[in-house]
């Protein structure tokens, strides 16, 4: 192993030692605002595309949990930034933590990364750019992912909260 490998595998290591003491700080965080609801829900980490991932996840199918997400998620969005900043707090760096909670994020990722690919067969298809709805920072990247992957490029413009994606043709 060279010098310039050993030194790119400690920076691995230590990136990967900071993420997961970024996971175990907010897995802390919300079991202390779970017992505080008086909420059941199991906590699950994660290192994911260079973040850290936690999942709150309930084992008893209870809708309670549910709540936690909010109309359209916007409970959920509040949880994770509340939790970036205990996060925050406690190491001094700013985190891009994501927080999932009862699959929601993950489904919406789903239907995001469907309606990103129809977009761009939209754009293959006319030659004309494609305007989507104003989506949340979260929804815009799963939409330019899949339009990536799609083999397209997309922008996003206008203000928050009104910004949103624009598909181009090739």
């Amino acid at each position: 192993m060279t010098e310039g490998t050993t030194s790119a595998a400690a920076e691995g290591a230590d990136a990967l030692s900071r993420l997961e003491q970024e996971g175990e700080i907010a897995a802390d965080y919300l079991e202390g605002l779970l017992d505080i609801a008086d909420l059941d829900g199991d906590i699950d980490m994660d290192v994911e595309a260079d973040r850290a991932s936690v999942s709150i996840i309930s084992d008893t199918g209870s809708r309670d949990i549910q709540k936690l997400v909010g109309r359209d998620g916007e409970v959920l969005e509040a949880l994770q930034e509340l939790t970036r900043l205990a996060v925050h707090r406690d190491t001094g760096d700013r985190s891009r933590l994501m927080l999932d909670i009862a699959g929601y994020r993950a489904q919406k990722r789903a239907e995001l990364s469907e309606l990103g690919a129809k977009a761009a067969a939209e754009a293959k298809s006319s030659g004309e750019s494609v305007r989507m709805k104003p989506m949340s920072p979260f929804e815009r990247k799963v939409v330019h992912d899949a339009v990536k992957a799609a083999g397209l490029r997309s922008e996003s413009e206008g203000e928050e909260p009104e910004r949103f994606v624009v598909v181009l043709p090739a």
